[in-house]
């Protein structure tokens, strides 16, 4: 049976896969304002909202379609479904989604098996797309992951493990951000969160439900670190 356990730590490649993480972190939060990680984030938020799909499909619902804008926001239209399930996807799905990528990232294999799990995703997409720029969006994508796999095989040098571990970082935090944002520092009364404090009997409001499942993307990011050194060890 296989073991969950950290038996070492921490040598070369564990060292390594924190330094990177955390390095990653810090350039996020430096740039998180710049234009230039407005690509990666628009990706982040094609995610959430294709968490909040896959939710309403799972839940024998139907996607109407999908729309992702230029200034990060995003919607799906989605009809039936368990909408208590749908609503929390979006946050919880991106943190999750990070977690994925982060530990493929620990091996090639498991690397490309995500960059052609994420371009294949983004292609189907491409036709459901209800607006232009997720179109382009995808087609834009799809190319860098094209190139990406191309330039690593070319060279030798594994960079599609560092592009799909920056994906998967800028994923596990733009998910805790987008919540701050949307609930404490803009109060934004139609967020995920407010909508299903409206559905929920329970006395939560939605800055608590935010607050909550702040506390879970962030249990999904330190697991997928710690999966991510037992893999390697």
């Amino acid at each position: 049976m296989e073991s969950w356990q950290l038996e070492t730590c921490c040598h070369r490649e564990q060292v390594t896969f924190i330094a990177t993480i955390g390095a990653f972190i810090f350039v996020i939060l430096a740039l998180w304002r710049t234009p230039l990680l407005t690509p990666f984030k628009l990706i982040t938020v094609f995610l959430h909202e294709a968490s909040h799909a896959i939710a309403c499909k799972l839940t024998c619902g139907h996607v109407d379609g999908i729309k992702v804008h230029a200034d990060e926001g995003g919607v799906t239209h989605t009809r039936g479904g368990v909408y208590w399930l749908i609503l929390p996807a979006g946050y919880l799905g991106s943190a999750f989604w990070g977690m994925v990528l982060i530990v493929a990232s620990t091996k090639l294999l498991t690397a490309r098996v995500a960059a052609a799990c994420l371009g294949g995703a983004l292609l189907i997409v491409l036709f459901i797309a209800k607006n232009w720029f997720l179109r382009g969006l995808c087609i834009g994508f799809i190319i860098f992951l094209g190139l990406i796999w191309i330039l690593q095989e070319k060279t030798g040098f594994h960079i599609l493990r560092y592009v799909i571990l920056f994906i998967g970082v800028m994923n596990s935090l733009f998910s805790v951000y987008d919540i701050y944002d949307d609930l404490i520092s803009r109060r934004v009364n139609s967020s995920d969160a407010e909508k299903f404090a409206e559905l929920c009997p329970c006395p939560c409001n939605g800055i608590a439900w935010g607050v909550i499942w702040g506390f879970i993307s962030f249990i999904f990011l330190c697991a997928s670190v710690y999966i991510g050194l037992v893999i390697l060890s």
